[in-house]
């Protein structure tokens, strides 16, 4: 199992969730939902683009459980 750890990540950072979306080009729906843990599915575009957004890598992203 995945666990999300963007909502920890954007906190440390104290970025929220629309400045996320307009640093990076996300909807800000899909930060939403990434950020409360509401989606099964992440698309490899998405996650590159949270990457270098918060300037971190993918496994500070999620970690296995």
């Amino acid at each position: 199992m995945l666990k999300n750890k963007l909502s920890a990540i954007m906190g440390a950072k104290r970025i929220k969730i629309y400045e996320l979306a307009q640093i990076s080009g996300i909807s800000r729906s899909t930060i939403t939902r990434l950020y409360y843990d509401q989606t099964n599915t992440v698309s490899f575009n998405t996650l590159e683009k949270l990457c270098k957004a918060l300037e971190c890598k993918l496994d500070d992203l999620f970690e296995i459980i």
